[in-house]
């Protein structure tokens, strides 16, 4: 075997070691945190399940208030 080749697979097998050492959970417990996250979190994207969202501090003020303007 050549060494190029030969160097090609310790580099594979040292990348695979490291993918083996990542910290793992079952997919049944991040599918419930998942579940939990979806049911827990608003979405304002869906008004028919989380209602209308919160009146934006943001936006203009319908009351007569300083109009301020560079030139």
């Amino acid at each position: 075997m050549s060494e190029h080749k030969l160097r090609k697979i310790v580099e594979h097998n040292n990348r695979l070691k490291e993918l083996l050492d990542l910290p793992r959970i079952p997919v049944s417990q991040a599918s419930e945190s998942l579940i939990s996250y979806t049911q827990n979190t608003k979405d304002f994207l869906l008004p028919s399940i989380w209602g209308p969202p919160p009146q934006d501090p943001f936006a203009s003020q319908a009351g007569g208030g300083c109009g301020c303007s560079v030139m």
